[in-house]
């Protein structure tokens, strides 16, 4: 056990919360509350001392349990997770269903996305987790990078963090994530970037799921001039932004 709520310290010492947090102050830095707000403690171990903190994948789902709301682990840290991110993360990246202010703790940054429509999103347990832990699939993972692209660095860095998932993605997932989002836009910037990486197969997948006449959208969401901004007729895309892939 690396994490644990104050009431279930409180249940099983019998101790009263305030005796309990003083007894928790005793400790130092061996045991961390993660945020003033909720009465939820992280047990530092001496080989985390210098973090601070354990790993947050050994406790973000026994802390999401705790709160009772849904997460995964989302976007570039999911990419990570599946050995795909092409440069190293200073934060850890979790898709949620409510606002929530980034965690730090010691050396560790958790930064929250809302989702209203998280449910939906296909995941699965991370293999070879130290601790239960929820991810995107890849190919899910692939449209959150396209639909938050604007907070991750942008669309040429969500592009060079999606090719190499490739290899993880099959059809028939790639369709179920795009059915989870149901927004052509986000097909047709994903179908662009498979397209210009060379992935044909599952770039025509993602044009036989969208409509047969998508709106023309830009590849970063902006207002845009049609009539002077370069177009991929393919995807009904204004190329107002370069993919360097």
């Amino acid at each position: 056990m690396v994490a644990f709520p104050l009431v279930d310290l409180v249940k099983e010492t019998g101790l009263s919360p305030t005796a309990a947090k003083n007894q928790l102050l005793r400790l130092g830095n061996w045991v961390v509350k993660i945020t003033r707000k909720h009465q939820f403690y992280l047990i530092v171990s001496p080989e985390h001392q210098t973090m601070g903190a354990p790993p947050a994948n050994w406790w973000l789902n026994d802390y999401f349990k705790w709160l009772g709301h849904p997460y995964y682990l989302a976007l570039q840290s999911a990419a990570e997770a599946y050995g795909s991110e092409p440069q190293a993360l200073q934060v850890t990246q979790v898709m949620t269903d409510a606002s929530r202010r980034e965690i730090i703790v010691g050396r560790l940054c958790i930064r929250f996305f809302l989702k209203n429509t998280i449910q939906q999103t296909p995941t699965q347990q991370m293999a070879n987790a130290y601790a239960p832990l929820l991810v995107s699939t890849p190919e899910a993972t692939a449209v959150d990078l396209v639909r938050y692209a604007s907070r991750i660095g942008g669309i040429e860095r969500a592009a060079e963090t999606i090719v190499p998932l490739v290899p993880l993605m099959k059809a028939p997932e790639l369709k179920q994530a795009l059915d989870a989002e149901n927004e052509p836009a986000l097909g047709q910037r994903l179908g662009y970037i498979l397209e210009s990486a060379g992935h044909a197969k599952l770039a025509r997948i993602v044009e036989d799921w969208l409509p047969a006449h998508p709106l023309w959208t830009p590849l970063v969401p902006a207002q845009v001039d049609r009539e002077t901004t370069p177009t991929v007729p393919r995807w009904h895309l204004i190329k107002n932004a370069k993919l360097l892939i």
